[in-house]
């Protein structure tokens, strides 16, 4: 059993939250405002963007810390207050406690080249966008720290609907027909868990490229969805495959963990089954 600190407690930090408790940690979940928590979370109101809200973490004394923080909005400013300063703020203050282990979740926006070519851990993580640049800000904090960085491509699952309502209206769907990469939250929060049980059993890297097995160009994606919600796109032609990337899972394979959901297909008809 480890004492787990998770600062950012939303879809996903309270997923991997139910299934650290189900386990058998002791599990404290930071967060801003006070939404009720899984059943054997302690609660810890606190703001990861204003230290001096900060101080009780001490007392918690957290072996193991999950920073899974969401921007509050789309803009250089959130991320840099969210992940750069925020991501500062907490580790300053567990300096002074008996920190064993830091999980970082950052994003595969790092990687913001265009390529056919499959990316993995050992590619250039060449960020175009102000998302991608702060997350690397962030990423570099840990340099000193026993950590592991873990770059999520597109997060899905119950209550993120928003590709299944995209393919409901052909008319909307984007001009470009680039790659993408995502996985499901049960995942995502079950190979973070997987980390933290083998811990003591397995060396972990220090990043992992968090996705599923099957990249895919976007317009593909939609008319799939499309069938299987029994929507007509008669007409719509198939734009080139053009833009983004194809993202490599084979570390989180290699690491011996097993897929809830493989690919898309698993995942969105586990979505689709939910709501019949």
């Amino acid at each position: 059993m480890s004492r787990v600190l998770i600062a950012g407690c939303g879809d996903l930090g309270l997923e991997l939250a139910r299934r650290l408790v189900a386990e058998g940690h002791a599990v404290t979940g930071l967060r801003r405002s006070a939404q009720s928590m899984p059943e054997g979370v302690q609660t810890l109101l606190a703001d990861v963007t204003q230290p001096q809200t900060l101080t009780e973490i001490v007392n918690i004394q957290p072996e193991i810390l999950v920073y899974c923080v969401a921007a509050s909005e789309h803009s250089d400013e959130s991320y840099r207050l969210s992940y750069v300063e925020g991501l500062r703020n907490v580790l300053s203050v567990l300096n002074e406690a008996s920190l064993q282990h830091v999980f970082f979740v950052s994003s595969t926006g790092v990687y913001g080249q265009e390529t056919d070519e499959w990316l993995d851990e050992g590619s250039p993580a060449i960020a175009t966008h102000f998302s991608g640049r702060r997350m690397l800000e962030a990423e570099a904090l840990l340099d000193g720290y026993p950590s592991t960085i873990l770059r999520f491509s597109g997060i899905y699952g119950p209550g993120r609907r928003r590709m299944l309502t995209l393919a409901q209206t052909p008319e909307q769907w984007p001009e470009k027909n680039g790659w993408t990469n995502r996985i499901h939250r049960d995942d995502g929060a079950a190979f973070i868990s997987y980390l933290i049980q083998q811990r003591q059993n397995l060396q972990l890297d220090p990043l992992y490229v968090v996705t599923d097995h099957q990249p895919l160009p976007v317009h593909n994606l939609l008319r799939w969805l499309a069938d299987e919600q029994g929507v007509d796109y008669a007409g719509r032609e198939m734009p080139p495959v053009q833009g983004n990337k194809r993202l490599s899972n084979q570390r989180m394979l290699a690491s011996g963990y097993q897929f809830i959901y493989l690919d898309y297909i698993a995942g969105y008809k586990s979505l689709l089954d939910a709501m019949d």
